[in-house]
């Protein structure tokens, strides 16, 4: 049996339009933001657009995903704030996030 190519999952944080923060999984972030802000993603979302994409974490695998996922989101907003504003330290401007390498 062939092994698949290894795939490149995301843990991500939007910023919704009244200030809250969602946390999500995907394979595909474009498409993921797209989803959101078109109101087709989730209903969380939906009642909150537009959203914008203020953090990404790499991960290995889909599993490893929903782990660093629940992780964050056990994380209080203060400290979900300070994990977006480390990672987007130096980042140039007009730049959204910026990608963290996995543990």
């Amino acid at each position: 049996m062939a092994k698949r190519a290894a795939e490149i999952w995301f843990v991500y944080v939007l910023r919704c339009v009244d200030g809250t923060l969602y946390t999500g999984i995907t394979k595909d972030l474009a498409r993921r933001c797209q989803q959101h802000n078109d109101g087709v993603a989730s209903r969380y979302t939906r009642r909150r657009r537009p959203v914008k994409l203020v953090y990404q974490e790499p991960q290995g695998s889909q599993s490893l995903s929903l782990k660093r996922e629940a992780a964050i989101k056990k994380l209080t907003r203060r400290q979900k704030l300070a994990l977006i504003r480390g990672a987007n330290k130096g980042t140039p401007k007009g730049c959204t996030s910026r990608k963290r390498q996995a543990p």
